[in-house]
């Protein structure tokens, strides 16, 4: 329908100017800036203009069915971890009032979809909070430049990094929450697994944010066992799950 939308949220409001537009009247369409992968344009995976898209012409990867293919491995434990966020929204997509949608419906859901254990990432959250306050000590006593920035937010850190390098160096070094807690999930709980008979550990994250999914990809926030998060789900696609 060419309303630009895309174009304007991205320009405007997220700055990041990945979106563009090349040809007039009814030969007008929306490109990739300068034409380049989208990787390469300056974007920041911040959903933005997927979410303000009136038609659906621009959606998120999907990863709904190859989730499912690990809970119907029974060779496979899956876990589920679930942002505090999400227990405020994932209600609005099936039809329940603010009242039903208790953080005991969303843990039941997720069981009754198949998965084998639940955790709120609240937890990890507070880990973060000691692991950045740490981060900060190291920054006060090295004289690095201040403020120190949060890398809790894979969209953030990904937006500093192609606009303003110049702050990389004030980033915290600490992983985002459901990185750690992939990371502790997977730790803790192999040898009871393994003991179970299960081969290995699929370590689900549902999140409000797709950046997740890329942020789950990135080889450096891996560690030497393999991921320590598997797949990303966000709201939507949880919702259409169940």
């Amino acid at each position: 329908i060419k309303c630009m939308r895309c174009v304007a949220i991205c320009e405007k409001v997220q700055h990041c100017g990945v979106w563009d537009f090349t040809g007039a009247g009814p030969s007008m369409k929306v490109i990739v800036r300068d034409n380049l992968p989208i990787a390469d344009a300056g974007c920041a995976l911040c959903g933005q203009c997927i979410t303000h898209c009136p038609t659906g012409a621009l959606t998120a990867r999907d990863d709904v069915s190859r989730i499912m293919d690990a809970i119907l491995d029974p060779a496979v434990e899956t876990v589920v971890q679930v942002a505090p966020a999400v227990r405020a929204a994932w209600g609005e997509g099936v039809g329940l009032s603010r009242d039903e949608a208790t953080p005991g419906r969303l843990a039941a859901a997720l069981h009754a979809v198949g998965f084998d254990r639940v955790f709120d990432t609240d937890f990890a959250a507070d880990l973060t909070i000691m692991e950045e306050g740490s981060d900060f000590l190291e920054f006060v006593k090295s004289d690095k430049p201040r403020p120190m920035f949060t890398s809790c937010c894979p969209g953030w850190v990904r937006f500093a990094k192609l606009h303003h390098p110049e702050i990389v160096p004030q980033l915290s070094s600490a992983k985002s929450p459901h990185q750690m807690m992939g990371a502790l999930v997977k730790n803790t709980l192999r040898e009871a697994a393994e003991a179970g008979g299960k081969k290995r550990i699929f370590c689900v994250s549902v999140m409000p944010c797709v950046a997740k999914k890329y942020e789950c990809d990135v080889p450096e926030l891996s560690t030497e066992g393999g991921r320590d998060v598997d797949a990303v789900l966000t709201v939507r696609e949880f919702d259409r799950m169940l």
